[in-house]
């Protein structure tokens, strides 16, 4: 019952924060699973394992975890388990066979488990080097007639810590236990490390790896000049993860070539940035019954729900400003601070409803307060959902200002835009073989 309240709750949640999207195949309903992830975003990764099943899933977590006010009762409920590290103290690793034996059980018993064989949460922009516990834990459940499938589960966050940002659940092909089996005692270790290569290479193929963060722009433009000239939608996942991988093969084979590529898209980038816009708003044509319609519909919505927006950022200034001013206090790192958001929502909002319902019913009505319960909530989700929507509009606004009025300089970017998606175009055709063999040809507009 409080699993099943639990994954409701947090699952909500998640998808009011992130647009949640899931490349998803069949999880088996039943049996021996093992759920493995990357681990960018510190708690809201085991979250969002949420997202992809109902089954309950027993979850590894590091033991300080348990210790943390709220959080740790929380883990309690779940009947996760502890994993003692070595980082966290030294003393206590010897616990971790209780909890090894423990995960095995629930594997035993036809369960689901998830673990981050990372280890930690964290920044970097590739994937760390996995520990071997999820193989080990695998064998050990093999050993008492449990062959466990193991189901990678990549996550790539378009902005972590923002706001109706995207993230990506990439659920992989399952990796088949018995495939890795020793033959004896004596080849076990040689399979695990075998076993937890074959989870990083599921887990690569699932996220988006880079050499370094400064390449994340550098394909991101690239992705958009490439889907600009074929006429696709971009900041597609699938070839974004692509462009990583082709990247480094790039920069590697060709550096003197790959040098002068990257010098010509941080330009345009440059320059694109300084405008606010993006290759796909260079071929919008700003006809007047377009623009008019465009102005009658935001100022529809502007006079319509400005009111509500603001009544909604007076009621809610502070549990809005609250976690801000924890991430900035505490000093919160990067791959934290979207857990310090969503666990102080998760608590402030009944609390801060209930305070406001309180003081409705006591010093104007009962029908007050009744109205407050049952609106505070979608008041607060609509305050959020119009500040983003007009964040976006202004940046429309301000494209159409600049290049709306300045044909020059829209030409000038255009054509330079449409140079660097060619030559984009040659270096991907060049190395898609490589990067992806089973991708089918690309089909290409036909110029008219």
């Amino acid at each position: 019952m409080f699993y099943a309240f639990v994954r409701s709750v947090v699952a909500f949640a998640l998808k009011l924060f992130y647009r949640v999207e899931v490349n998803a195949r069949p999880l088996p309903a039943e049996g021996p699973v093992i759920f493995v992830g990357n681990h960018p975003n510190a708690l809201v990764d085991p979250a969002l394992v949420f997202v992809i099943t109902p089954r309950l899933v027993t979850f590894l977590a590091k033991a300080p975890l348990f210790r943390t006010p709220v959080i740790g009762w929380i883990l309690k409920g779940l009947r996760a388990l502890p994993v003692y590290r070595k980082q966290d103290d030294p003393t206590q690793m010897s616990k971790n066979e209780g909890t090894f034996e423990a995960a095995t059980a629930a594997l035993v018993s036809g369960g689901a488990i998830t673990l981050f064989p990372e280890g930690r949460s964290h920044s970097e922009p590739m994937l760390a080097e996995l520990k071997t516990g999820a193989a080990r834990i695998a064998f050990r459940a093999a050993k008492r007639g449990a062959v466990a499938k193991i189901i990678p589960v990549g996550l790539t966050y378009e902005q972590k810590h923002r706001f109706r940002s995207r993230v990506l659940i990439d659920i992989g092909a399952p990796i088949d236990v018995s495939d890795f089996l020793p033959r004896d005692e004596a080849q076990e270790p040689e399979q695990v490390r075998r076993l937890t290569d074959a989870i990083a290479t599921g887990l690569r193929a699932g996220t988006l790896n880079l050499a370094q963060w400064e390449d994340l722009p550098l394909i991101q433009v690239a992705e958009q000049l490439y889907a600009f000239r074929l006429g696709e939608a971009a900041e597609d996942p699938e070839r974004l993860r692509r462009f990583a991988t082709g990247i480094q093969i790039f920069r590697a084979e060709q550096p003197e070539r790959f040098s002068t590529l990257r010098e010509q898209v941080v330009s345009f980038k440059t320059r694109m940035d300084l405008v606010r816009a993006n290759p796909e708003d260079l071929t919008v044509l700003y006809r007047r019954p377009v623009v008019c319609r465009f102005i009658l519909r935001n100022l529809a919505s502007l006079f319509l729900g400005f009111p509500l927006f603001l009544s909604g950022m007076v009621l809610y200034a502070l549990p809005f400003w609250i976690p801000r001013w924890l991430n900035r206090a505490l000093e919160v790192e990067w791959d934290q601070q979207a857990t310090v958001k969503l666990v102080s929502a998760l608590l402030l909002t009944p609390i801060w409803a209930t305070l406001l319902t309180v003081l409705a019913w006591h010093f104007v009505s009962m029908w007050l307060g009744i109205a407050t319960i049952v609106f505070c909530l979608p008041l607060a989700v609509f305050t959020r959902y119009f500040l983003e929507r007009w964040r976006a509009v202004l940046r429309d606004v301000q494209v159409f200002l600049t290049l709306g009025s300045r044909a020059r300089l829209k030409a000038s970017l255009l054509v330079e835009g449409d140079r660097l998606s060619r030559e984009i175009e040659r270096v991907a055709d060049e190395y898609r073989p490589r990067v992806d063999p089973a991708a089918p040809p690309v089909t290409r507009p036909v110029a008219g």
